[in-house]
Formats: C-alpha cells, structure tokens, sequence
C-alpha cells in the first residue's frame, strides 16, 4: 500500500500546482510609493492604471519614470494640475558638473507625458560651431531675461567654464524639442541642465531655480470616474488593454463593482474559485476511496 500512496500524493501536488497557476492575478493596486500617491491614470502593477502609461512607472527604493536614457527619479505628481516632476541624475547642476547625457523618451512618452512648456533645458558651454548658435540658432530664446554670464558666474559647478576659457562661452535656452531631435553632440554642447517652472524665476538666480523635468498629462476617458464611485479600482485588462474596473484580487467587472451594472459582464474570477473548490473536494475523495 506504501507504494501506491506516494505516487498518488505525488499526483495530487501536481494537479494542485497546476490548478492554483491560472488563478494567480494582481493584487488590488498599490496606490502609494513610498511617500508618493499612486492614482489613475498612473500604476505600478500592471493593468492598474491605463495602458497609456503602462510600464512608465518602477517603484523599487524609490518612485522612478523609465525613459530609453534611463530611470529619472520622480519627485512629485501634481494629480489637479497633471503635471509629474522627474529629476535626471546625470545632469548638471549648480552644485555639480557632469558630462552631457542625452534626455530621450519614447515616442508614445512624446505623445502623452511630455516635457511641459514650462520647462526649459539649458544646453552650456556650447562651442561656437554649434547648429543652435548658426544654422539653428532661432531654437535659443530668451529666459526670462536671464543669461549665459549670470549662470556661469552664479553656479558654483558652472563657474569651471569661466575659469576654463577666460570668457563667457555661449549657452542656449531651448525647448524640448531641441534635445527631442539632436543629440548632445550634434548640439556640440558638453553640459546640459533643465528647469522647471520657469514662468516664475524672473528676477530669481540660478541658485534658487528649480531643477528638474516637468511633465504633462492629459487624462483618457474611460468611464474611471464610475468605477471610483463604486469602490473599484480603474485598470485594464493585460492582454487585449481594454478598461476593467479592478474591485478585489479575484473580482473584476467592466464598469463598476457591487451590484450594478455590467457587473455580469466583468471578468470575475469568482467561478473559476468555486469550481477549483468543488475540484478540491473531489480530489480528497477519490484519495480517501483508493486508500
């Protein structure tokens, strides 16, 4: 009998492993990364939020925006104003000098979150062959009547380039779409900063701009606001991205939870449990009718 048991429990792992696999789905959504909320449109787990961000956002020790040029760490959303602040550790900064790193973002990132209009990048320590000093030299602007002399002579980092060439090299205030279509050498600028809402740094010194990427969303409709209402979380489904109204780890509908409607129309996993159940019962006993 010894013989016969072992390979039956053997049997009855299996199936069990093999009946727990499909029932495994994400957890209600996170909603917090560390100290950063975490609402629609935006999630950390896949197929909360809405797949116009999907995979945007990684939350290991910290909140970060991935980008192809690297993960940018986030510093705050702004969820009335639609705005999320990024910072770019391989930038520059008053305090510290780093080699030119490009900013690229994918072009669906371009689309939906992209660099708002109040956000410049400040491109330093241009030479003079550089595209946006000739041939291009309509994409520098002016900054809020600041210039190159006053962010060289300001910035204890930015000073070197004082010190360096015994003049003021030429710098360029630009847009996103400048370092969106040329790189920093084609730019043949070798250091680059970005600020961010600039609107209000007239009259205000480099020391205190603020430095960082802000980026702009807009909102998809999906009929999220119903789901909220009912105490659903707003996701998508992961394979076909259509909108699901996420209301426990094993229940889902297509409009909103509880009793209303298109909750029958939702994909509730709530019959394949049960069915796993009775399984599990009839399992025990044809091992009770063999032993």
């Amino acid at each position: 009998m010894a013989s016969r048991k072992q390979p039956l429990f053997n049997f009855n792992i299996l199936i069990l492993f093999l009946f727990l696999e499909p029932l495994q789905v994400h957890s209600v959504c996170r909603n917090f990364c560390n100290n950063i909320p975490i609402n629609y449109p935006f999630g950390i787990d896949d197929g909360c939020g809405t797949p116009q961000f999907r995979h945007m956002l990684n939350c290991s020790t910290d909140l970060f925006f991935i980008t192809p040029s690297g993960n940018y760490k986030v510093q705050t959303i702004d969820y009335n104003k639609k705005t999320l602040v990024i910072f770019d550790p391989a930038m520059s900064t008053c305090s510290i000098l780093q080699p030119h790193h490009d900013f690229v973002m994918t072009d669906i990132q371009s689309v939906t979150i992209p660099p708002s209009p109040d956000t410049i990048f400040v491109l330093m320590n241009c030479s003079i062959d550089s595209p946006v000093l000739n041939h291009y030299k309509s994409l520098c602007f002016n900054f809020a009547g600041h210039s190159c002399d006053e962010l060289y002579g300001a910035c204890t980092s930015f000073k070197l380039f004082h010190l360096l060439s015994n003049t003021t090299p030429p710098c360029c205030f630009t847009s996103y779409n400048t370092v969106k279509f040329m790189s920093m050498n084609i730019l043949d600028c070798s250091h680059y900063t970005s600020v961010y809402n600039v609107d209000s740094l007239k009259g205000v010194g480099p020391l205190d701009w603020l430095y960082g990427i802000k980026l702009s969303y807009s909102v998809p409709d999906t009929g999220c606001e119903r789901c909220a209402k009912s105490g659903g979380t707003c996701g998508f489904d992961v394979e076909t991205e259509g909108m699901v109204c996420i209301c426990s780890a094993s229940n889902n509908a297509t409009i909103q939870c509880g009793a209303g409607i298109g909750m029958n129309a939702g994909k509730s996993l709530r019959a394949s449990s049960l069915l796993f159940e009775s399984f599990l019962v009839l399992l025990l006993i044809f091992h009770v009718i063999l032993l």
